[in-house]
């Protein structure tokens, strides 16, 4: 019986018969550059598992076995991941959505012209306290540090602002 001791001897069989290993991961990948990957990864993975059992018996037939699972377990994560997710390209073909009409983006730029003409006309702290809330992402609290405002009265009057901006939309 054939047994193989050291990591030395285990590389020696994959030195001697990488061009055999890698036409059989090939046969079953379809890739040259993967099959040669993948005789790397068997490579690293019968040194572990060489030195985990003390020997591999029958070193050729091991490293063969385990060059083919490996194809074959690959190529089936392959096939699953095809059909599962879709190519960068697939996407370009989908329609735009229909709010994106010449007619929405006209009816959305006439209210986005009415919200501002609102806010133009809102009390100077209104707009404020606004602004900071609404465009800068400030907190209350902060807010209401910066002016000396309570953050109460800041969520009263951003409350406000919106009710504004609402009631012109309404109309």
């Amino acid at each position: 019986m054939d047994v193989l001791k050291s990591e030395d001897e285990l590389g020696e069989v994959f030195a001697k018969h990488r061009a055999q290993l890698r036409r059989a991961a090939h046969r079953i990948l379809g890739d040259a550059h993967l099959a040669e990957d993948l005789v790397q990864d068997a490579y690293l993975r019968a040194k572990e598992m060489a030195c985990a059992q003390g020997g591999v018996a029958h070193p050729l037939s091991y490293v063969h076995r385990l060059v083919r699972n490996l194809a074959i377990d690959r190529y089936r994560r392959s096939a699953f991941e095809s059909e599962l997710f879709e190519s960068e390209d697939s996407g370009e073909q989908v329609a735009a959505p229909a709010a994106h009409t010449p007619e929405a983006m006209a009816i959305d730029r006439q209210e986005l012209a009415l919200v501002a003409r609102a806010l133009a006309e809102l009390p100077e702290r209104l707009r404020r306290v606004f602004n900071l809330y609404r465009l800068e992402g400030r907190t209350q609290r902060e807010i209401g540090a910066e002016l000396g405002l309570s953050a109460a009265t800041v969520n009263t009057l951003i409350r406000e602002a919106l009710e504004r901006c609402r009631a012109v939309l309404r109309t």
